[in-house]
C-alpha cells in the first residue's frame, strides 16, 4: 500500500457536529411525546464488533471537531470555539500549531473539519465559519506552526447553525465538503446553491471535472451532514441530523436527491433516496462517523455514545450503542493507524456539564 493509499483510507474511516446541529437546536415541548425510532437496537448482525475504552489520549481541549492523522501516526485537531490547530502524540502530548485566522466562533459555529492532501501531508484544508459565510481553507503545516493560509473556496451562505463543515479527500484526490442548509431547508433542493449538499471540489475549489451536473455539487436534499466515511470498497457513507422525525445514516450516490426538507428519515418520493439506517432524533444526533471492520461507528452527541451499524456491501443492520452516558456527548470517532478508534467529547461546547479534564480524546479497541 502506497502512502496516498494509506492517507485517503485514514482520512475515509475517521471522517466525522455542530453542537447546534444535535438535537438541542430543534427544541420540543414539554408535553411532546419522543419519536419512536424507524431502526431499533437489537442484537447485532455477524460482523458484531464489542467495543472497550483503552485509555485516555488528551485532555482539556476545546471543542475537538477536526482530526487528520500524520504519516507518523500523531494526529492534527482542530478546536471549534478558538479556532486552534493543535499536533497531538501518540503518547498524548499537545501543542499547539496557531490559530486560523478570520474565523468566527459562536453557536455551532469555529473551525470545524480538516484533512491532509493526500499526496502532500504538509498541507492541510479546513472548514471554517467567519462573519459573512463558510469556507474552505487550504494551509501550510511546517516546524509544527500553520502559514500560507489562502480561501479557495468562499460564499458558501451561512445561517445561525447548520454549517456542515466534513471534508474528505476521495481515491482520486477531489476533496469532498459537506454543508448544512444554514436553516433554510429550500436551499438544499437547489442543485446550483452551495447549501445543503455534499460538495466534490478540486484543491483549488473548482467543481471536480466529473461532478454529476458540472458544477460543484456531488448530491443534495441533506439538512445538515457533519460526517462523512468511505468503506473499504470505496462506497461513500453520511450521517445526518433529523430535524423532529430521523437522523440518518445514508449511503451516497453521485447526483443522488436525498429528499430534505420534503422528507425526513424513510418515505421519500419519486427520485428520493431513503437512508438505511435512521434514529429518532432525541435518540442520537449524529456527528462523525468512522468504518473500520466492516461497521460504520457513529459519534452521538444527544445519544451520548457511540453506535456500532454493521455493514454489508449496500446493506446496513441494527446499531448497537456502546458507552451510553458514560463520557458525556459524543462528537466524533476516527480510525487511528494501529486499529484503535479515537473518540472525542463535546462537554465544552455549551451544551453540557463539562468534567475537570474534558474535553477528552479517548482511545477505543475494536
Amino acid at each position: 500500500m502506497d502512502r496516498r493509499t494509506l492517507l485517503i483510507g485514514l482520512a475515509g474511516v475517521g471522517a466525522t457536529a455542530l453542537v447546534g446541529c444535535s438535537r438541542d437546536d430543534t427544541p420540543t415541548t414539554p408535553d411532546a411525546t419522543p419519536p419512536t425510532p424507524t431502526t431499533p437496537t437489537t442484537t447485532p448482525g455477524p460482523e458484531a464488533v464489542d467495543l472497550a475504552v483503552a485509555g485516555t489520549i488528551a485532555t482539556g481541549l476545546n471543542v475537538p471537531w477536526g482530526l487528520a492523522f500524520l504519516p507518523e501516526g500523531d494526529a492534527l485537531v482542530s478546536q471549534r470555539d478558538d479556532a486552534t490547530i493543535v499536533r497531538i502524540s501518540t503518547s498524548g502530548e499537545v501543542t499547539e500549531l496557531g490559530s486560523v485566522p478570520d474565523v468566527t466562533p459562536g453557536g455551532e459555529a469555529g473551525l470545524l473539519g480538516i484533512a491532509l492532501d493526500p499526496d502532500d501531508p504538509s498541507v492541510l484544508f479546513a472548514f471554517t465559519t467567519t462573519a459573512s459565510d463558510d469556507r474552505v481553507l487550504r494551509m501550510s503545516i511546517a516546524d509544527d506552526s500553520i502559514s500560507d493560509v489562502t480561501a479557495i473556496l468562499t460564499g458558501i451562505p451561512i445561517g445561525s447553525r447548520h454549517h456542515g463543515g466534513r471534508l474528505l479527500f476521495d481515491a482520486d484526490g477531489m476533496l469532498f465538503v459537506s454543508t448544512g442548509d444554514a436553516g433554510r431547508g429550500e436551499t438544499a433542493q437547489d442543485r446550483d446553491a452551495l447549501n445543503g449538499k455534499i460538495l466534490r471540489i478540486t484543491t483549488d475549489g473548482d467543481a471536480a471535472p466529473d461532478n454529476p451536473f458540472g458544477n460543484r455539487t456531488w448530491s443534495y436534499g441533506h439538512r445538515n451532514i457533519e460526517g462523512l466515511a468511505f468503506d473499504a470498497d470505496g462506497r461513500l457513507w453520511a450521517t445526518e441530523f433529523g430535524e423532529k422525525e430521523a437522523d440518518e445514516l445514508n449511503l451516497i450516490e453521485r447526483g443522488g436527491n436525498y429528499g430534505w426538507p420534503q422528507v425526513e428519515g424513510t418515505g421519500g418520493g419519486e427520485g428520493e433516496i431513503d437512508p438505511l439506517v435512521t434514529w429518532g432524533t432525541d435518540e442520537c444526533s449524529p456527528a462523525g462517523v468512522a468504518i473500520a471492520q466492516s461497521t460504520a461507528f457513529v459519534a452521538a452527541l444527544q445519544g451520548q455514545s457511540v453506535f456500532a451499524v454493521p455493514l454489508d456491501g449496500e446493506s446496513a443492520g441494527d446499531p448497537i450503542e456502546y458507552f451510553a452516558g458514560e463520557y458525556g456527548r459524543i462528537r466524533n470517532v476516527f480510525a487511528a493507524p494501529d486499529g484503535s478508534l479515537w473518540v472525542t467529547t463535546s462537554n465544552t461546547d455549551g451544551r453540557n456539564d463539562p468534567a475537570e479534564d474534558d474535553d477528552r480524546i479517548l482511545r477505543v479497541t475494536v
